[in-house]
């Protein structure tokens, strides 16, 4: 029981000091604060039990020399074109995508592909037809591209201050 860590809990403590002294101050917005919380939450809830199953079915599935070898420090242009790829075929939030990309880092994810990822996501591809519409043929492929550079560009720039480092 030693080992066991509780993060965000001098936070938890900081956020639970902050609403009773509103609480004091004004109970009636405070209290419609945290019914707004609560329902934000709610909202958040199936979201979060999907990371937790998507999470729980890489770590399943995926062995660390799986994700090292496709991913990893040796996964050279193989790893850079998933990157790509799975950036622009992911949906959803961001921040939904943290949680995961940490577990992944552990099995030896590289912070450039992290990188890669996250940018390339800027493509939409259910927003692409739209793109073509409003836009034309010729500005929407030279703006995929000009995005896929930009994610290549702040990979390797990532991979570089990593390495001066």
């Amino acid at each position: 029981m030693k080992n066991i860590k509780f993060k965000g809990v001098k936070f938890f403590a900081v956020v639970l000091f902050l609403y009773i002294t509103l609480f004091i101050i004004n109970g009636e917005q405070t209290f419609s604060a945290l019914q707004t919380s609560a329902l934000i939450i709610i909202k958040l809830l199936p979201i979060f039990v999907v990371v937790i199953l998507f999470t729980a079915i890489i770590n399943f599935f995926l062995k660390p020399e799986h994700i090292s070898r496709h991913l990893g420090k040796n996964s050279g242009s193989k790893g850079w074109l998933y990157a790509l790829l799975g950036g622009i075929l992911s949906h959803g939030p961001m921040y939904v995508w943290y949680p995961m990309f940490v577990d992944m880092k552990q099995h030896g994810l590289k912070n450039s592909l992290i990188a890669v990822f996250f940018y390339s996501r800027a493509i939409k591809l259910p927003l692409l037809p739209l793109l073509i519409d409003y836009f034309g043929l010729i500005f929407t492929v030279v703006l995929s591209f000009y995005i896929l550079i930009g994610a290549i560009v702040q990979g390797y720039a990532i991979e570089h201050i990593e390495a001066a480092n």
